[in-house]
Parts: C-alpha cells; sequence; structure tokens
C-alpha cells in the first residue's frame, strides 16, 4: 500500500470517509498516543454485508436475527479495515471516536481520550489478510508521523485494554508481524 497522509483536519488522504456521529471532542490537552486494534464482522462471522458501516452511523436495523442486543447502541471507531485491505474513515483523528468502552491502559482509564481505535473486519476464530495488515501498517505509519508518541510499544488490542470483556483481535492476529512492520520505516515492510 502507498504511503498515507493525514490532512490538517485529521482525515487520511485518498480513503473513504463517511463521518460518524458517535464521536465527540477529545478533552483538553489529550494527545493520541496509543493506537487500539479491534476485530468486527456483523452478522458473526459474514464479511462484506455494509453492516459495520450501518452500526458506526447508527442506520443498522436491529430487528434483524442476531441483532437486538445492539439496539440503542452508539460505536465507532477512527478506521474500518475491510478484507480487501480497502480502508473507511468514520472519525478524524483529532476527534474522539467512541470503540474502546470501558477501558484503561498502563493504569489510565477512559482510553477513548487518548487513542485511535482501528477496526479490522473479521472474527477471533481466524486469521486476517495480508492486504489488511499492509492497509494498518500504512494507517500506523501515518499515524506515527503525525503523532510522535505512537510507535511500536503503543499498540494494543481491545482486549488487553478490556479484559475479560473483549477478546478481540484474538489469537490469530499477528502482533510480532505488526509491530515489527510499524518499527520498520515506512514502505520498507
Amino acid at each position: 500500500m502507498d504511503l498515507l497522509r493525514i490532512d490538517d483536519e485529521g482525515w487520511l488522504e485518498g480513503v473513504s470517509r463517511v463521518p460518524s456521529p458517535n464521536c465527540d471532542a477529545r478533552p483538553a490537552h489529550a494527545a493520541v498516543e496509543l493506537v487500539v486494534v479491534h476485530s468486527i464482522s456483523l452478522p458473526a462471522g459474514r464479511f462484506g454485508t455494509g453492516d459495520v458501516e450501518r452500526l458506526f452511523t447508527n442506520r443498522l436495523d436491529t430487528t434483524q436475527p442476531g441483532y437486538a442486543d445492539l439496539t440503542g447502541l452508539r460505536v465507532s471507531a477512527h478506521l474500518f479495515i475491510e478484507r480487501d485491505g480497502g480502508i473507511i474513515q468514520f472519525v478524524p483523528f483529532a476527534a474522539r471516536a467512541w470503540h474502546a468502552g470501558v477501558s484503561c491502559w498502563r493504569g489510565r482509564e477512559r482510553v477513548n481520550d487518548f487513542s485511535v481505535g482501528i477496526e479490522l473486519e473479521g472474527t477471533d476464530q481466524g486469521p486476517f489478510e495480508d492486504a489488511q495488515y499492509r492497509a494498518l501498517i500504512a494507517a500506523t505509519h501515518a499515524l506515527a508521523a503525525a503523532y510522535p508518541a505512537v510507535d511500536s510499544a503503543r499498540l494494543c488490542g481491545h482486549s488487553e485494554i478490556a479484559p475479560g470483556r473483549k477478546t478481540d483481535p484474538g489469537p490469530f492476529f499477528d502482533w510480532a508481524r505488526y509491530r515489527a512492520a510499524v518499527a520498520a520505516a515506512p514502505g520498507t515492510k
């Protein structure tokens, strides 16, 4: 994937934008310091349905079988990376997306305040696609360029900030591959 850049308004250039209402301003003096990797599929185990986009924009029909527990849920992520590596951005990085819920990282609560949430289309039960890793790595390099605190040591899974409550991105996510590529110069992995 080509090198990505973040514009002055906090949007990745050259990716799809679908603004979500499920965000707000970061607290004063809160800077992006962490990338939280999630995984999601709607319905569970099915890909390419468009339901993740509908969930993040409050347009999901929760009367569908299996969706009742999502009624009234207001969530988002900054980015959603599809199985083919396509990226949809829902929230500019300068804003706080509602992705982490009740969470704590290294003793700091309210992880949404200082993190970027990236959802991978997938499940805990299977591997992610090479195209998704390429897109995730390119997006993370762009974040590291814009937010100097972001580096290979400040990448975590939803399961790490909400243990016992969340399991994503799951055991099939290749943390060694991701961290090594983020640590390398952009465009080398």
